[in-house]
């Protein structure tokens, strides 16, 4: 349940610090990503280079880590990244600064910055634990939506026994497996996406393509294994790496190799996504040698071929698959995407305009409009491709739910 998820980890001055280091062995082992930030009195309980080495990312406390650089460590981007941030152990100092929004390091702020549900596992002694003042705390803390993993009882550092001990990393990893339980809706389900252009040579240095970045493709694919699925993106030349649990690339070239490696793989997909910019044209004869200016006395004349068209061909072999294609249109939008919708067979299309502004290729936002072969059109406002990724997945979810 916890593949392909981001867990970001607070890491405050307690004895049971220790156990934050079998924690994410155990949060890496299911293939999630973890991100960790202490606090300055943890380092004395554990090294942050202990933490880094386990997690495969740097440990954050401060700020900025080179002051002459002026490079600093964005909690705003931190809190973004994570599906959930889990604050354990949580020190009676650390709740008193959550219940009143004290703010005074790097792990504080980031908390008052998440966006995303936050975890709190208290660890203290006993009478700390028991104390007016920590439950007083504690009800703040629950009434402004966060979630308690409460401690054990059983013997505490001080030699007492009672309440207040951090609660064991296995039934953490338990919480947090519950808490995604409803959240993976795909899991089981083959998607196979495309994205990104395709480049038709011409010779051995030009060729044919377009401004496609890939973007959308990408957020997608991201997207759809974060939502349990296992997903093969089928992706054109591109500078955009991905590389998150659930997602396997094939890397391909010409509108040639996309076809081969899409219809290769569509048997066994539950859902093809088809958002690559495609080339529609190739030359009919690629020079073996770069084509020398000097060798042309008058206009050089390129002879084009249509490309083999991948949706169309997907659409004919279509059996179980739910078929999902891209229209990017600078006129009569919806009546030309309604017509590519029925034209090659797909459940919905997925519809851009390069007349809106925000939208398109190399952008990080986008605007979609979605119409379906029930004739359902849905409209949807400008925002980030991540969140254009989860408009067109829930889409897909409710077209598999149907």
């Amino acid at each position: 349940m916890l593949r392909g998820k981001k867990i970001l980890i607070g890491v405050t001055g307690s004895i049971a610090a220790y156990k934050i280091a079998t924690l994410i062995r155990f949060i890496v082992k299911k293939q999630a990503s973890v991100k960790v930030i202490m606090t300055e009195d943890a380092k004395e309980f554990i090294t942050p280079l202990t933490l880094s080495t386990l997690s495969k990312n740097p440990v954050h406390y401060l700020f900025t880590d080179d002051k002459e650089s002026g490079e600093w460590n964005n909690h705003v981007d931190l809190g973004l990244w994570a599906d959930v941030f889990i604050i354990a152990p949580a020190t009676a100092n650390t709740l008193f600064k959550i219940a009143n929004g004290h703010c005074d390091n790097l792990l504080m702020a980031t908390y008052l910055s998440a966006k995303c549900p936050v975890y709190i596992t208290p660890a203290m002694d006993l009478d700390m634990y028991k104390h007016s003042s920590t439950k007083e705390n504690l009800d703040k803390i629950v009434e402004f939506g966060n979630r308690l993993i409460s401690p054990e009882h059983g013997e505490l550092a001080s030699g007492l026994v009672g309440e207040g001990r951090m609660a064991e990393p296995e039934q953490i990893v338990e919480v947090l497996e519950t808490h995604f339980e409803s959240n993976v809706p795909l899991e089981g389900k083959k998607i196979l996406i495309s994205a990104g252009p395709t480049h038709e040579a011409i010779d051995p240095v030009r060729f044919i393509g377009n401004h496609s970045s890939g973007k959308m493709g990408f957020a997608i694919a991201e997207e759809a294994a974060v939502l349990g699925a296992e997903v093969e993106l089928i992706c054109g030349p591109t500078s955009i790496t991905i590389d998150i649990v659930g997602v396997t690339v094939v890397n391909v070239t010409s509108a040639q190799e996309m076809y081969d490696a899409c219809v290769k793989r569509y048997a066994t997909a539950d859902v093809a996504i088809m958002a690559a910019a495609v080339a529609d044209y190739r030359p009919k004869n690629i020079a073996d040698k770069k084509i020398k200016k000097e060798n042309q006395t008058n206009n050089l004349v390129i002879e084009l071929e249509k490309t083999p068209d991948i949706l169309k061909s997907l659409g004919e072999q279509k059996q179980h698959q739910l078929l999902v294609g891209f229209a990017l249109e600078t006129d009569n939008e919806e009546a030309n995407a309604k017509l590519k919708m029925e034209k090659k067979n797909l459940d919905f299309i997925v519809l851009n305009s390069l007349r809106d502004k925000g939208a398109g290729f190399s952008t990080d936002t986008n605007r979609i409009t979605i119409l379906d072969k029930h004739n359902n059109i849905l409209n949807f406002e400008l925002k980030s491709k991540q969140k254009v990724a989860l408009d067109i997945l829930h889409k897909v979810i409710e077209e598999l739910n149907a």
